[in-house]
């Protein structure tokens, strides 16, 4: 499995969501906005001058800032839960 950054992907692109890391409150708020393990991420704009960017998980549009957006790991491939 190779772990991508959601702000290396271009706009129009997908991915899979294997995980989050960094603070234990900002992966809380992430969890709220959907961001969970084995859901399908897609990148719909990036904002110009390392602004936010405006993704969509399931049902969900939401604006996420590029300092945030290095708390999710990402993979092309599906996810391998660990048992």
């Amino acid at each position: 499995m190779h772990i991508i950054e959601l702000t290396s992907l271009k706009s129009g692109e997908t991915a899979i969501i294997c995980g989050l890391s960094g603070e234990t409150g900002l992966q809380q708020r992430l969890l709220s906005l959907g961001f969970r393990t084995g859901r399908q991420v897609l990148i719909l704009r990036k904002a110009w001058l390392n602004g936010p960017l405006h993704i969509r998980v399931g049902t969900t549009e939401v604006m996420v800032r590029r300092r945030d957006a290095k708390a999710i790991q990402l993979t092309k491939d599906t996810c391998k839960t660990p048992k």
